[in-house]
């Protein structure tokens, strides 16, 4: 197993890291965390595992590695080095996307699992407790390690850490005189350089004042101070040296503790205060706990050990004895057996062009009124009733299922039109799209998107409609609410009424209302490409959104019918480019992000992935086809059709052949579970439109 590292570096990185190191990410600069995402797309990451401390990263509470997990498509393992039980709202706010975006979620003690679950609304089966690593070493040498510090004939208390406030320190120190009192021989060692962000703010002052402590209390010569940056090994032989080890900490917030977990394994007695890891380490009597802040309490308990050498020698060897269990063996063994059951699938499961989809999966959620919006899982949600973008996809589906869909397809057909009928409000103009399960609608005029889908739904019946009285039908509505079209500001929206104009010219060439929606729909894209394309942005918009294939398409066919090769040009351009934008570097499709949209000219994010994407891509490649002839746009198709069966970002099928379901797409920790009607629709539309577009190229 390759592991690519990428560390971390203040803004003045002076760190030589060497050639262990792929990347370096400069702390609070986002521009660096986003290269590094784009460094691990193009690898080819099986996994992305993220060692996860606030003050790491820069921003606020940490928030600029936000900018490099949105950016990765890979399985997101995280590592919490602190869970905090009462964060404030920016820590908030990174917890609840760390959550989200995390496959797995690290943590060291059971409270820390508690926490995720009950602060952050992490799911159970996101957690793993995993104890903090610890060295394997033998057991009683530290009368070997006193000698080699110059520490001989002193009995060793130490603490260490990037020394700041809150650390405790202070406490100790006050507690000195008493333990001196009895113990003259006891030496403090406090090892740690200060806190780099301390040290920017204010120096050593710090370090000063509790020298000034430790002088005004006359225990300086009983301290020793090692003010520096330790490698791993100088840090455990240092430990090797103590006697007790004591981790004095103000607050009850420490997830964990790297040291206290060292000193527990090295065998060492320890005396702490009652933060979150230790009162789990240190249970059924592997050390001793003292109050927050008590310097008392703390000399009583320090005494008690060193007067009692049967107590401290008994609480070293428990505290050695449980550090077997954690020793970094065993943690490595636990973290590579996670990290590889979170790497897809290496092969996609393979669907062929056999059997159609099975239409159980559609059924459930159609009724005499419509087909319902959501699905909570596999159960339909009557709560969000309906809508007309929907039964308008539902109804384009009944006119292309063949003749083994009947009866259905002939029921559900009338039904979906019935609803695209009453949704047209006569009274203002427009066609509405929410619907109550109560057949209430909830709205006077719906979105231009969904008033534009109701037109392309129109316009593909009266050219497809199962019978000539359905096709009469919907050419009469088109023609009465194709005016509502004039005013779309939506280039989306005018792509799905030029799609529907163009299959009535298909039927009436003819057709001025439809024609004048094809021509004024393409100027206006034409112009809405000029305005927003730049030397590497071929595009009709300064952002990306969804269902991005229609505009293409919706070019190509226009110029195809009108007979303008710039229209088809432009339609080629664009969609060549949102399409190449739609490869992973693994070469499957990865359809835009949902977590894309509204970011002005900036790479698409990976997730979440919608089933809408795949269908609207295979039919805007065919059209492609159908203007050159090219066999490439048939792999673009595959390309996304695959998608469906697993050929995608987590190695997952996102729909089901047999019942002909489909899940809501892949988010960054895998399927959605839901199973609503767009998603549903998509899959079923996609493989109409598949095999339609094989049969052509079979013919040609």
């Amino acid at each position: 197993m390759a592991v690519d590292v990428y560390a971390m570096a203040p803004a003045t990185n002076d760190i030589e890291f060497g050639t262990a190191v792929r990347g370096v990410i400069v702390e609070g600069d986002a521009n660096s965390f986003a290269t590094a995402a784009k460094t691990i797309e193009a690898s080819g990451a099986d996994i992305v595992w993220l060692q996860h401390e606030f003050g790491l990263f820069g921003g606020y509470a940490g928030d600029k590695i936000l900018e490099l997990i949105d950016r990765i498509a890979a399985p997101l393992v995280v590592t919490l080095h602190t869970v905090m039980p009462d964060p404030d709202p920016d820590q908030l706010r990174v917890m609840h996307r760390l959550v989200a975006r995390a496959s797995k979620l690290i943590v060291m003690s059971d409270l820390a699992a508690v926490l995720l679950r009950d602060t952050f609304g992490a799911d159970g089966d996101q957690i793993e407790i995993i104890p903090h690593g610890v060295p394997d070493r033998p057991f009683g040498r530290s009368e070997e390690f006193k000698t080699e510090f110059g520490f001989e004939g002193r009995q060793v208390l130490m603490t260490f850490g990037l020394l700041s406030p809150g650390k405790g320190i202070e406490a100790v120190i006050a507690a000195l005189p008493a333990i001196i009192a009895e113990h003259s021989d006891v030496l403090y060692c406090i090892v740690g350089a200060t806190h780099p962000n301390l040290l920017a703010r204010e120096g050593e002052a710090y370090r000063q004042r509790l020298k000034a402590l430790a002088s005004r209390l006359g225990v300086e010569d009983h301290i020793r101070w090692i003010d520096a940056f330790l490698e791993t090994d100088a840090l455990l032989d240092l430990i090797e040296a103590a006697d007790i080890y004591v981790t004095p900490y103000q607050g009850a917030n420490q997830a964990t503790s790297g040291t206290l977990s060292y000193a527990l394994a090295l065998g060492k007695a320890v005396v702490s205060t009652p933060y979150a890891h230790a009162v789990e380490l240190l249970a059924d009597d592997h050390g001793v706990l003292v109050p927050f802040n008590d310097s008392v309490a703390l000399a009583q308990e320090i005494g008690v050990l060193l007067n009692n050498p049967g107590r401290l020698f008994a609480l070293q060897l428990r505290g050695y004895e449980r550090g077997r269990a954690m020793i970094w063996s065993t943690f490595a063994m636990r973290c590579r057996d996670l990290i590889r059951t979170g790497i897809k699938p290496l092969a996609a499961p393979a669907f062929g062009f056999g059997d159609r989809p099975g239409l159980k999966g559609l059924l459930r959620i159609c009724d005499g009124t419509g087909i319902l919006q959501h699905s909570i899982f596999s159960v339909p949600d009557r709560a969000h009733g309906y809508c007309v973008d929907d039964n308008a996809r539902a109804l384009m589906l009944m006119n292309r299922l063949g003749e083994q869909a009947e009866p259905e397809r002939s029921r559900l057909a009338a039904i979906f039109a019935g609803f695209v009928q009453n949704s047209w409000n006569v009274d203002n103009g427009e066609f509405r799209n929410f619907m109550g399960y109560a057949r209430n609608w909830l709205e006077t005029a719906g979105s231009e998107d969904s008033c534009g889908r109701a037109l392309w739904a129109l316009g593909a019946t009266a050219n497809e409609g199962l019978t000539s009285s359905m096709r009469q039908w919907a050419r009469k509505l088109f023609i009465r609410t194709a005016p509502s079209a004039r005013t779309f500001g939506s280039p989306r929206a005018s792509a799905f009424a030029m799609l529907g104009a163009d299959y009535v010219l298909a039927v009436d060439s003819e057709d001025s209302t439809a024609h004048v929606i094809l021509a004024s729909g393409a100027d206006f894209l034409l112009d809405r490409l000029a305005a927003t394309r730049r030397s590497d942005w071929t595009w009709f918009e300064s952002v990306l959104a969804y269902d991005n294939c229609r505009m293409p398409e919706a070019m190509i066919r226009a110029g195809m019918r009108l007979d303008r090769l710039d229209l088809v040009q432009c339609g080629l351009e664009t969609l060549s480019w949102i399409l190449d934008l739609q490869i992973s570097p693994s070469g499957q499709f990865r359809p835009i992000g949902s977590d894309s949209f509204g970011y002005e000219y900036a790479s698409p994010r990976p997730f979440d992935q919608q089933p809408v994407e795949a269908w609207a891509a295979i039919d805007g490649a065919s059209a492609a086809y159908d203007a050159t002839g090219d066999r490439v746009w048939l792999e673009y198709a595959n390309r996304a059709y695959d998608w469906f069966a697993g050929a995608n970002d987590r190695g997952v099928a996102v729909a089901d052949w047999p019942t002909g379901t489909c899940n809501d797409g892949i988010n960054p920790r895998g399927l959605n579970l839901n199973e609503g009607a767009e998603s549903v629709l998509a899959f079923q539309l996609a493989d109409c439109a598949i095999r339609a577009l094989m049969a052509k190229a079979a013919t040609a």
